[in-house]
Order: structure tokens, then C-alpha cells, then sequence
């Protein structure tokens, strides 16, 4: 019997395909495509405390090998979601996952004390909607110049510090590539108090519209992901699984079953698949089936038999 079962800060996924935030909205529209609870979860769309309108002008462009966006963390705000989709994911059979990002210190534990308070309220009714929070920490710190929190291990560490407070809920700390030491970075981490490590976020890349003499993107430079930058990532996550014992969730141009498979043998407790969503909009059915079919071939009962084999 093929178990495909991983666990991740104490939740039983029922296999490794996770559905990578920002592609997947709160996984309402992809339900009407295939069955959802098939995937092992879902990190729900990027939220902050307050509403954001996202980025004007030209958000999506795509790449010989993937696409570049720059969408700005539309979301209606922590708010609106615990009243309007948590209602739903209540009733999803499958790890719902809260994407927390924020610019300010203040809004990363405002929103992560009001996912608290909301799972709280849920549970003392015997009801549950999420059940990790996944924080951002590459998002525009305001106060800082620019700088993204996910840069600079001495800024991170305040804001995981301040979030493992304000939280009982299991937290995974989604990373950024531009770490100036990623390794430290996710050591740290794990130092106070991450129950799992997520990466890699994009990568900071460009296009030029050469009729225009401009960047295609009013911020100049946008997301880089898809296949294209698979190499680096699956690279970044054996890197980290060598320094850190917390899960990782591996990501970064899974398109194929036995690229979910390179993401755990280099480490890997499960993965997130993203950019896909959108390249084929039946992904995680596919992917999962490809998945077992890949464990019959290879003669693998448990995932457990090749994860950080390397």
C-alpha cells in the first residue's frame, strides 16, 4: 500500500501537494474544477490587517519558462476573510493554511492575534478553519526604507519573535531568496520558535517593453516563478534541510510528480505548487495521481524511504 501521509508541526497532511498562496485564491474557484480535497492543503491568498487594492497597471506577464507578477498583495483584509470565506474552509477536508504578510511589525501581530482569537472562538464551539499560519516576512517593511523584513536576519527575527508570541497556532515562516544569509535566516527561525520553513518565495526579476523604452511593470521589477527558477530553489531547500531539523515546504517550478519528488529526497516534508495552478488549471489532481503512480514504479511505500536522501 502506497501511504503518503507527511506530517508537518504536528498536522497529518494526506500526501505532500500543498496549493501555494497567491494561486490558488481561498481554493473556492478550483473547487468547481476537480475535487479539492484531494490536496494534501491549501495556503489561502496573501492577507494583511487592513484591505489592500494591489498594484496598479500591468500585473501578470509570462516568461519563456514561467511568469513575472507583480499583483501587490490584493486581499480584502484579515478581517473580511474570518468573516466571509472562513465560513467555507470549515468545511474543506484538507490543512488550511492563513497567509499572513504585513509592512509594519504592528500588523504582522494585530493580524496573526486576530487569527488567534477567531480559531479560538471556533474551537470553543467544535469548529476549525485554520490551521497554520504561513507568515511573510518578504513583504515591503515601510518603516524601513523599502527593505523587506525577508532580507535582513536581525529584522526577521524581531517579527518571528513578536508573531510566535502572538500565536498558539503552528507557524511556518515563508522565506525570500534575496536573504542576505539564508541559512542564518532560517536557523534562526527555527531558533525562535518556527514550527516549519517555507521556500522560496519569487525572484526579483524584470521585462522591458522595448516599443515603450519602459518596464513593463509600473514598480520596475516583479516576481519571478515557474519552472525557471526550480533549479535554485530545489538548491536553497537542501541547503537549509542540511542546518535546520524543523519540516520544510519546498516550492519553486513543481510542474511533474518527480519534481515533487527531487524537492523531498533534497530535504523536503511537502511541497507547494504555484505558478502551475495557472499553466494547467486541473494541477493538483494531476499532480497527486502522478505522484502515486511514480511510488507503484519505483517501488516506494513511504515518502519517508527517500526524503533528504541527498
Amino acid at each position: 500500500m502506497i501511504d503518503l501521509t507527511c506530517n508537518v508541526a504536528g498536522i497529518s497532511f494526506k500526501n505532500p501537494l500543498v496549493m501555494a498562496s497567491g494561486t490558488f485564491g481561498f481554493g473556492r474557484e478550483y473547487g468547481k474544477i476537480y475535487d479539492i480535497s484531494k490536496l494534501g492543503g491549501i495556503s489561502g491568498k496573501g492577507l494583511t490587517l487592513h484591505p489592500k487594492a494591489g498594484n496598479e497597471g500591468l500585473r501578470v506577464y509570462e516568461t519563456a519558462s514561467g511568469m513575472l507578477n507583480s499583483v501587490g498583495l490584493e486581499n480584502p483584509g484579515i478581517p473580511y476573510f474570518l468573516e466571509h470565506e472562513c465560513n467555507e474552509w470549515e468545511s474543506l477536508d484538507t490543512v488550511r493554511i492563513a497567509n499572513l504578510g504585513g509592512n509594519t511589525l504592528d500588523d504582522y501581530v494585530q493580524g496573526a492575534m486576530l487569527i488567534q482569537q477567531d480559531h479560538d472562538r471556533r474551537q470553543m464551539l467544535g469548529r476549525q478553519a485554520v490551521d497554520m499560519i504561513e507568515l511573510n516576512i518578504s513583504c515591503p517593511n515601510v518603516k524601513e526604507g523599502g527593505i523587506a523584513y525577508g532580507v535582513k536576519t536581525v529584522a526577521a527575527r524581531e517579527v518571528v519573535r513578536s508573531v510566535r508570541q502572538a500565536t498558539r497556532l503552528p507557524l511556518t515562516v515563508k522565506l525570500s531568496p534575496n536573504a542576505e544569509d539564508l541559512v542564518d535566516m532560517a536557523v534562526m527561525c527555527e531558533d525562535e520558535g518556527a514550527d516549519a520553513i517555507s521556500l522560496i518565495n519569487t525572484i526579483s526579476g524584470m521585462k522591458i517593453d522595448v516599443r515603450r523604452r519602459a518596464s513593463v511593470f509600473n514598480n520596475v521589477y516583479a516576481g519571478l516563478s515557474g519552472p525557471a527558477i526550480k533549479p535554485i530553489a530545489l538548491r536553497m531547500v537542501h541547503q537549509v534541510a542540511k542546518h535546520v531539523e524543523i519540516p520544510i515546504m519546498g516550492m519553486g517550478g513543481i510542474t511533474s510528480a518527480t519534481d515533487m519528488i527531487e524537492f523531498i529526497m533534497a530535504g523536503a516534508s511537502v511541497v507547494q505548487v504555484g505558478t502551475y495552478n495557472f499553466m494547467n488549471l486541473r494541477a493538483g489532481e494531476q499532480l497527486v495521481e502522478e505522484l502515486i503512480q511514480f511510488m507503484q514504479e519505483e517501488n516506494i511505500n513511504n515518502l519517508d524511504e527517500i526524503r533528504g536522501i541527498l
